[in-house]
């Protein structure tokens, strides 16, 4: 099963992508619609949120009169943390029934507006936002639901802000223009990165590592690499990830796969998250546990063939733990050094263009490089 983050302000068309996925096949858990099914009359839901807000907050029928509701409730921060603390854990409840429901191979959308608010999305294999401008949003608003514009520029500016939506977004789906645009980029998502991705999941397989290409350096790559460590972190119960490797040092060129090591304290605590982390979308790669022919190490990858990823897990003191941390900061540090690196990736993508890089291939300028990193610790008074 993919479980994906879908998520968006108020306006910005997330039920159209979500609509248009839920065509091809996904399982829709929709938050809002679930927050409305528990409050409905007669249920245990509505009999709370009249015990909290009075009975004023029913309509004449004994439905919910959520106008009133939202005027009660919207510019108190303390009585909305009331309403959730009564809604929340129902639409939980929910929730984890309908996933319960839903087949191994599934690729459920859950569409959650308060996933970036509510630091929900290292739960999620993938989180996609959809955007728009806001002012595109505000006429939306106005026209489809007849909202004042002062009312729609208020409530956007309550929720998330594009920066927070961006530093968790995997995908990003710009619903600017016209409807037809958004639901080309939601098919191609469907068919490029989901349907592949719930299969790596379920299969227990990683995205193919493609060729030796160098690319240049992409200022996403910190952002993307946080994203991972994230879920990663909340698999491993807070486990300590760094990213390393060449994407992880600003300005160098870099084939276009993350890396990241987590430190354990033993090789047999990073077994015991093997699982766990196949699940959470980084198979385990047990025929490749070493460093340089030592076992030294777990080695995971990432399932996403939109995020191609390496998982290392050492062992906190190791050498090889202490090492990549060392060259990372040392190549950071240093632009001949960096220099140096770049003229032997370059030698190294060209020489093997067309073939898969011997795991030795940089061990000869490695070994030559440790005196001159260790110096530059030693001199700085680096620690890892």
């Amino acid at each position: 099963m993919l479980r994906v983050g879908l998520t968006g302000g108020i306006g910005s068309g997330k039920s159209t992508v979500a609509g248009r996925l839920a065509e091809h096949g996904a399982v829709l858990i929709d938050a809002d619609k679930l927050a409305r099914e528990v409050v409905e009359p007669d249920t245990p839901g509505l009999a709370a949120v009249v015990e909290a807000f009075g009975p004023e907050v029913l309509a004449a029928d004994g439905s919910l009169d959520r106008p009133k509701l939202a005027a009660v409730v919207f510019n108190s921060a303390e009585q909305r943390e009331r309403l959730n603390g009564i809604v929340h854990p129902l639409v939980g409840k929910r929730t984890a029934e309908m996933l319960a429901d839903a087949a191994d191979d599934a690729v459920v959308i859950h569409d959650v507006p308060l996933l970036v608010e509510k630091n929900y999305a290292p739960m999620y294999h993938l989180v996609v936002v959809v955007d728009s401008d806001v002012e595109e949003r505000v006429r939306r608003l106005a026209e489809t639901r007849g909202m004042p514009e002062a009312d729609a520029r208020a409530r956007i500016a309550a929720q998330a802000s594009t920066e927070q939506r961006r530093a968790v977004a995997d995908v990003w789906l710009d619903n600017s223009g016209t409807p037809d645009q958004v639901l080309a980029q939601a098919d191609a998502l469907w068919a490029d990165r989901l349907v592949p991705f719930e299969a790596n999941v379920r299969l227990h397989r990683w995205s193919d590592y493609g060729n030796a290409r160098l690319y240049d350096y992409n200022p996403e790559w910190p952002l993307q690499a946080a994203r991972l460590a994230a879920r990663i972190k909340l698999v491993t119960g807070g486990l300590r990830v760094d990213h390393i490797g060449s994407t992880a040092v600003p300005g160098l060129p870099a084939k276009d796969i993350i890396d990241l090591q987590v430190t354990v304290s033993s090789l047999e605590q990073a077994d015991s998250f093997a699982e766990s982390l196949t699940q959470a979308g980084f198979p385990v790669s047990p025929e490749n546990t070493g460093d340089r022919g030592k076992e030294t190490k777990r080695f995971h990858h990432s399932a996403d063939p939109g995020r191609l990823a390496n998982i290392h897990l050492r062992a906190e003191g190791s050498t090889d733990w202490r090492q990549a941390l060392l060259f990372r900061d040392w190549l950071r540090a240093s632009e001949q050094e960096r220099a140096s690196y770049l003229e032997l990736k370059q030698g190294i993508a060209k020489q093997y263009a067309s073939g898969a890089i011997p795991d030795d291939a940089k061990d000869e300028w490695f070994d030559k490089a440790l005196p001159r990193a260790e110096s530059w610790a030693e001199a700085t008074g680096w620690q890892p």
